[in-house]
């Protein structure tokens, strides 16, 4: 069995991957702002689970856990990356602030853990690191583009991480998933910034609205979700890239379609430009 360290493990897909992982006999390095939050949902206390208070947003935290892990485990083979939030908004409407509040999460976060964890995956040559993205990363959508734009940031982090581990030994998943019925719509998981430019009221307005009833009636078992990460750290060859939900897979075919249909209409224009 393995060890796991798993980031944002108190809440949503973090909290469910940590009790799969958990039920399959792995030891899990459970991290959170509140280890508190991680312990109160397992009062039998199994002796797998370490649970850790961690922001990712504190890389001094973040290398607490990883040397309390090692002290009662003496390795970590899966890294999961999932800690992280979404924000609703207009590209123009986004404050700078919050813009940067969700960056220092979604992005600096994971680049934080991972400078954490690597140095012990690199020692052992072995190892999985999983990314926690969205289908939002692949294809975004009006209302959601700076959340977008984040979790496209960790598809190319993901696809570099791809090539530079994988002569280590040490392989490298993104998951994107597309609507599971976790507590993500809520409050604590999605900020919304005001609607304050009307004329976004087409574009990015039909996208707050569906959020709000869309909120508990996503098409997603989370538990199944859980049970395909799981999974994916048991196969020979992973894929770089795992899409979850038949939503996810209809929009990411979908982009495929328009790239490829955009790119043999401007096909001549774009090779004029070369050599």
């Amino acid at each position: 069995m393995g060890v796991w360290f798993v980031t944002g493990a108190s809440r949503g897909l973090g909290a469910r991957i940590t009790r799969e992982a958990l039920d399959r006999g792995h030891g899990v390095i459970a991290t959170a702002r509140d280890a508190s939050a991680v312990e109160e949902a397992y009062p039998e206390r199994p002796d797998g689970l370490l649970a850790v208070s961690a922001d990712v947003s504190e890389p001094g935290q973040l290398a607490a856990a990883v040397e309390a892990g090692l002290a009662r485990f003496g390795r970590i083979d899966v890294v999961v990356n999932n800690a992280g939030y979404g924000l609703v908004g207009a590209v123009e409407e986004v404050s700078d602030s919050a813009a940067r509040a969700l960056f220092d999460v979604n992005v600096f976060g994971v680049l934080n853990t991972l400078r954490a964890t690597l140095p012990t995956l690199r020692a052992q040559r072995s190892g999985h690191v999983l990314n926690i993205g969205s289908v939002g990363g692949f294809a975004t959508a009006p209302g959601v583009g700076l959340y977008g734009a984040s979790k496209f940031a960790l598809e190319g982090i993901s696809e570099a991480l791809h090539g530079e581990l994988g002569p280590l030994g040490i392989r490298v998943t993104i998951v994107e998933p597309g609507g599971f019925r976790t507590d993500f719509l809520d409050g604590l998981s999605m900020r919304v910034e005001p609607a304050s430019i009307a004329d976004y009221a087409a574009g990015a307005g039909p996208v707050r609205e569906a959020l709000i009833h869309h909120n508990g009636r996503q098409p997603g078992d989370p538990a199944k979700a859980a049970r395909a990460v799981v999974d994916i750290t048991e196969v020979a060859d992973p894929p770089l890239r795992l899409q979850l939900g038949a939503d996810a897979v209809e929009r990411v075919e979908a982009k495929l379609d328009l790239v490829r249909r955009e790119l043999d209409a401007w096909r001549h224009e774009a090779l004029a430009t070369g050599f």
